[in-house]
């Protein structure tokens, strides 16, 4: 007699089509992977020619580019060595200084000389009441400067200081 095949259980029949479902998701995983991977290496730009155009339009940027003007000066008035008696405690101390002051406009400059005897008051003011310590380094004149540039610039109407420059500052 012939022998019967076995008749395909609805198991098996799961089980195979699992099995076809699983080979053909590898497959096109597979098919994705390499395209990705081809596309990877036949088109991506290579790193060296890249940073060659960047550095190349960096240059040209750098001779389109104005040059940088230089930070404004505004007008000066100045003022004339002084000397002014400072608080010390072993033996008496004075400072001999001159200053400038930068102004913020043109404008400014009548208003600073007709308040001249004002000014020169604020700064004598100040200056008198430091310590021998404290004028002789950079932080204690850079707050001397400080000081006088807000107190001045309280009184002003037309104009404002900039900046306050040391001409000259002996402390003896």
């Amino acid at each position: 007699m012939a022998e019967k095949k076995p008749e395909k259980t609805e198991e098996t029949k799961k089980n195979g089509g699992k099995k076809k479902l699983i080979i053909m998701v590898a497959a096109v995983l597979v098919c994705l992977l390499a395209g990705g991977g081809y596309y990877f290496l036949m088109f991506k730009p290579n790193q060296a020619e890249l940073l060659h155009k960047q550095q190349e339009e960096s240059k040209a940027a750098a001779l389109v580019k104005p040059a940088p003007e230089e930070p404004k000066i505004g007008p000066m008035v100045e003022i004339k060595e002084f000397i002014v008696n400072i608080i010390g405690t072993d033996a008496p101390h004075y400072v001999k200084a001159s200053l400038s002051l930068e102004l913020d406009r043109d404008g400014a400059v009548d208003e600073v000389n007709r308040r001249m005897p004002q000014i020169r008051d604020t700064i004598l003011l100040i200056i008198g009441n430091k310590t021998f310590e404290e004028l002789q380094d950079i932080q204690g004149k850079n707050q001397v400067k400080a000081e006088l540039k807000s107190k001045i610039n309280s009184f002003l109407k037309t104009g404002k200081i900039n900046n306050i420059y040391l001409t000259d500052f002996v402390v003896q």
